[in-house]
């Protein structure tokens, strides 16, 4: 991969998303990530799996819990900050991407995380969400998708697929639902990935590039609702699941299924599914995950189906770019040199060359 220069900063993309954020002292265990706070999901919801996947992730991480800052907007997922032992925002709905860029901007010692979910994100939330992504932010964007709305009680989702009967449509979903690698992707997002969650030692890997990239890190997981959605995911989950699972690794070529019998090929201007022994190994795609390419990784995004045939998971695209928290704090120092305050300016200030005397 290839590191960019940033005009604004006037230095190298070298530096990670965790560059300037604290370690702790010694050796942390997931207990020490575990707030007193009682955990009130459903029983059986994927956001445990989940919560304790990022509890043991965050304790690998090693960095000082204070400067953590985990910010959710509104839904079942966004209860996740009271159920970590570190700083959080239980935020308002849809906004959690606007308030994590402000914190993101005036506290580069922190590693910031956005806890949200598919109606929280993508519906109310919409914008937040593309602004994020396409400036760029140096924070971790995590998208709980089960495809309904969970804490207000069953309606169908932006991301639901067609036909979905819920208590919003009884008779059918009409809408067609976002396929969110492909949103985020269409925001120019530098990093995007997927997990699943019952797959932890693949979420692990995925929060981890995540964490460590510069810039906004988008992280779709998908997460079971047993009580408005149960099974929703259930096609990755059973015996035959490496068949509908392609598991995306850098610099291998693109193979699934339990002995390997499927591949991804290119097919036009996209990309399609094969049966492996119908191509020669050549034709078979090899991931790169770290081509400037976006619409590579957004034609792998649409291979994903709403029957879940196929559902790509793993870093989709990995790359860098300058970042809007660097370039604002750059302006900044920039103004502060160029135009020094005097102590006890604030009369300069009434009465500099930016005011007006209005008769």
């Amino acid at each position: 991969m290839t590191i960019l220069e940033n005009p604004l900063v006037g230095t190298d993309l070298g530096l990670t998303g965790l560059s300037g954020v604290p370690t702790a002292d010694g050796a942390q265990k997931a207990k020490d990530y575990t707030s007193d706070q009682e955990v009130r999901w459903c029983p059986g919801c994927g956001d445990y799996v989940i919560l304790a996947t990022v509890r043991g992730f965050l304790a690998e991480l090693g960095l000082k819990r204070e400067n953590l800052m985990f910010v959710s907007g509104i839904g079942c997922s966004s209860r996740f900050p009271y159920y970590l032992e570190a700083y959080g925002i239980h935020s308002i709905h849809g906004r959690a991407p606007a308030i994590a860029t402000g914190l993101a901007v005036t506290r580069p010692d922190l590693s910031v995380w956005v806890v949200t979910g598919d109606g929280d994100a993508l519906s109310i939330g919409g914008n937040h969400l593309i602004h994020a992504l396409r400036r760029n932010v140096n924070m971790t964007i995590l998208l709980f998708n089960n495809r309904i709305y969970g804490l207000t009680k069953g309606q169908y989702s932006p991301t639901s697929e067609p036909g979905k009967i819920t208590k919003s449509t009884p008779m059918g979903s009409i809408d067609h639902p976002f396929n969110t690698l492909s949103v985020a992707l269409g925001a120019e997002a530098t990093f995007a990935g997927r997990a699943l969650d019952s797959d932890r030692a693949g979420l692990t890997e995925v929060l981890r590039a995540a964490a460590e990239h510069r810039g906004t890190s988008f992280v779709e997981i998908l997460q079971d609702c047993p009580i408005f959605n149960d099974g929703s995911f259930d096609a990755l989950r059973r015996e035959n699941a490496e068949s509908h699972l392609i598991r995306l690794r850098h610099g291998e070529p693109i193979r699934f299924g339990a002995d390997g019998e499927f591949a991804v090929v290119r097919d036009g201007f996209g990309l399609k599914t094969v049966r492996a022994d119908t191509v020669a190994d050549s034709e078979i795609v090899v991931h790169d995950a770290y081509t400037d390419h976006p619409e590579y990784a957004y034609a792998l995004s649409r291979l994903s189906d709403q029957d879940l045939t196929r559902v790509p998971i793993g870093i989709f695209r990995s790359v860098s770019r300058p970042t809007y928290d660097d370039g604002v704090r750059a302006q900044l120092d920039a103004a502060a040199d160029n135009h020094p305050v005097k102590e006890n300016s604030l009369q300069q200030l009434l009465t500099g060359r930016e005011t007006w005397t209005v008769g």
